[in-house]
């Protein structure tokens, strides 16, 4: 089988290994599509935070059962499914509070980017899903994005008539933007793409900013009610500048969502008066939690989010590099990497 490798920022390797095997609990999958995002562009420009090469690469991706071990009943060979790419211990601290993100043992299983990839027994358990007939692999694969913003959007209490605005229409803001406006809360987009910003108004965006210039913050409060601000400002870019923007375009006793990771040792500046003398509520949040899985896939099941929404170009596996940087360069949404 052929697989991605990462080594190091700007050297990924498509190479060649045996097919795995199963061990017990757990299942071998025939990947049959697999989608870029975000997170692969950054691991591909400056690798991931705690991480150490070689190690697999990607992790959103839908297949059909190629093997499985002993001790697996919840699926067989044959089976059409999507897994996601972590699951928790359900046993620390953690994972006791419902803080499942936060778990001081969760399972992380990368390597999507391959033809063929082990899924490991807790994983098997927790996160792995049954497509039903009709649902292709192309939409099954926005599982893992779109359960990290169903938990922001739910963690973020949204309520009817809220005017929110998301700062980064990349896959995550506008998969943002389509559950939001599914809340019925009144979005403003920005981005410095004007191709995204134009898919996020095709999604229910009321408005939509480039964020090009310098005055973002206040031509997206002149947009807000009697121009006080957004009751949710939600940053889904990944940029410091972005994040401090984020804030200052919250009302008094707003909600501050933080939710595009940084660069590792990223300082953050805020104005402490503003925070609070406005009395903003300043969020962090980090991946999701098997309970919005969950709601993810079924969202994803009956039609709330759409891959041709999604997915740009396809590419073949030995094209992934070529997939990656045209994602980085905020021409398309995401790119499909096709694995047969």
């Amino acid at each position: 089988m052929k697989k991605v490798v990462f080594y190091n920022p700007k050297d990924i390797r498509v190479e060649e290994s045996p097919i795995p095997v199963p061990g017990y609990g757990e299942i071998v999958v025939r990947n049959k599509v697999a989608l870029t995002c975000g997170t692969d562009v950054k691991t591909y420009m400056r690798g991931y935070p705690g991480d150490i090469p070689p190690y697999g690469f990607g992790h959103e991706a839908s297949g059909i059962v190629h093997a499985v071990g002993k001790g697996v009943t919840r699926v067989k060979v044959g089976d059409r499914v999507v897994c996601h790419n972590s699951a928790p211990c359900q046993k620390c601290f953690y994972c006791k509070k419902g803080l499942h993100s936060m778990c001081d043992d969760i399972l992380w299983n990368m390597g999507a980017f391959s033809q063929y990839q082990v899924i490991p027994q807790r994983i098997v358990e927790q996160n792995t899903f049954i497509l039903p007939q009709g649902m292709s692999h192309e939409t099954a694969a926005l599982m893992e994005p779109l359960s990290c913003v169903t938990y922001g959007v739910e963690s973020a209490g949204v309520k009817l008539g809220d005017t929110v605005v998301v700062n980064g229409a990349g896959p995550i803001g506008l998969m943002y933007v389509a559950l939001l406006v599914k809340k019925g809360a009144y979005v403003i987009a920005t981005d410095l793409s004007d191709v995204r910003l134009e898919t996020a108004k095709k999604l229910g965006a009321a408005k939509a900013v480039n964020a090009s210039g310098k005055d973002t913050v206040e031509l997206v409060k002149a947009l807000t009610p009697e121009g006080r601000g957004c009751d949710i400002a939600i940053e889904a870019a990944g940029y410091p500048e972005v994040w401090e923007k984020n804030i200052r375009m919250a009302r008094k006793g707003g909600i501050v969502l933080l939710f595009g990771g940084t660069k590792a040792g990223t300082k953050l500046e805020a104005d402490a008066n503003l925070v609070h003398y406005s009395q903003l509520t300043l969020m962090g949040l980090y991946h999701t939690i098997p309970q919005y899985t969950m709601a993810a896939f079924e969202m994803l099941k009956n039609g709330v989010i759409k891959a041709e929404d999604f997915i740009s170009k396809s590419y073949m596996l030995e094209q992934i590099e070529e997939a990656i940087l045209e994602h980085s360069k905020g021409r398309c949404i995401k790119n499909k990497i096709i694995l047969d």
